[in-house]
């Protein structure tokens, strides 16, 4: 099939509410540089960091959790922390098949379905720099992508185009957040925020690790949770010194924030670790520096993912050692409903959106 010369997107035109997603089908297709790859966009699910982009929830100037309204537009409201450049089209997980490649690339590749990193190496190789599919680099939200050739990975599984889409952004920072904090057989996992996209990805790999896994969710989610590994679940709002007890977790792995926070850090055990990689509930918390210092305990910010994240996520698709949990599915002009449905939580897993097919 013949690649066409114009696609269908969704453009951020700007930081704000849904109304800066601007749905066209008459963007131009990108060709590929001498190491890239053009791909054919099957699936591209919704994640925090779609929203929290739009609305420039990443400048120092909010201080709110995650919204659907923004609009900081000048400041820095991106991963980078570099104003974001506009038109972007946005989307941090991509499934699609490879239907042209640059120059320097073998044509072979032509045909593979793949599965793109989010988190990518940065130009400039230093250390803990990366660029970000979607915020600096063009994303899934579209027909096409051209994506650098070593961040597209070939996979081979019979889980669906929407299942794959899934797992790059949210599975991969939950693999990340066990590494830094070094989760192994036998630990004691707290997971908060388990029943998002992210959450439920740490429960499973917390799990395939030997974990024993506690999560937060809703009440109402408890059953769905405890379904896809946890061992106990706490119903999200409860006090987790009564529910769990005082020095009871290794580990917590943490995607919330927010004013519950300074709770975490009194369940840990002394020299118990914390690492977190999202603040959906609030960025701000109050910490008493006692906690930290008088209980040895290590906390770890978790963005930069080295290159073998996704390259072991992969393998554990191919080998079945995981499994999706998609909720529900969007055609991709549905973007704004997507959204708004993702912040409701009122859902267990991912949420897709699907590009139109090629004619």
């Amino acid at each position: 099939m013949p690649i066409p010369t114009t696609m269908t997107a969704v453009l951020l035109t700007g930081h704000g509410g849904p109304e800066v997603l601007e749905y066209r089908t008459d963007v131009a297709v990108p060709t590929p540089g001498p190491t890239q790859v053009l791909i054919n966009v099957l699936a591209a699910g919704v994640n925090n960091t779609d929203i929290n982009t739009r609305t420039g929830w990443y400048a120092k100037s909010v201080t709110t959790g995650t919204t659907t309204d923004g609009g900081v537009d000048g400041e820095a409201g991106s991963w980078s922390g570099e104003p974001l450049r506009f038109p972007r089209i946005q989307g941090a997980d991509i499934c699609g098949r490879v239907v042209a490649v640059g120059e320097s690339i073998d044509p072979g590749r032509i045909g593979e379905r793949v599965i793109v990193a989010t988190m990518q190496q940065a130009p400039s190789g230093e250390p803990f720099a990366c660029v970000t599919l979607g915020s600096e680099l063009d994303g899934g939200f579209a027909q096409f992508a051209v994506i650098e050739s070593g961040e597209a990975h070939a996979i081979e599984t019979d889980w669906t185009d929407e299942e794959v889409a899934s797992v790059p952004c949210a599975s991969s920072t939950a693999e990340n957040m066990l590494d830094r904090a070094s989760v192994a057989a036998g630990d004691r996992v707290l997971v908060t925020g388990a029943s998002g996209g992210v959450g439920v990805a740490a429960v499973q790999l917390a799990k395939r690790r030997g974990a024993h896994v506690t999560a937060v969710s809703g009440a109402a989610k408890a059953d769905a949770v405890r379904a896809i590994g946890a061992d106990a679940v706490v119903a999200r709002g409860a006090d987790l010194v009564d529910a769990l007890g005082h020095e009871s977790v290794d580990v917590v792995v943490d995607l919330v924030a927010g004013p519950a926070w300074p709770a975490l850090l009194d369940v840990l055990v002394r020299g118990g670790r914390y690492v977190c990689s999202g603040a959906i509930a609030g960025p701000i918390v109050e910490l008493d520096v006692r906690t930290l210092y008088l209980k040895d305990l290590t906390l770890v910010g978790s963005t930069y993912q080295p290159p073998d994240v996704l390259n072991r996520l992969v393998g554990y698709i191919e080998r079945d050692e995981i499994r999706p949990l998609v909720a529900a599915t969007y055609p991709l002009g549905e973007i704004a409903a997507a959204q708004e449905a993702f912040l409701a939580k009122q859902f267990v897993g991912k949420l897709v959106l699907v590009p139109p097919p090629l004619a």
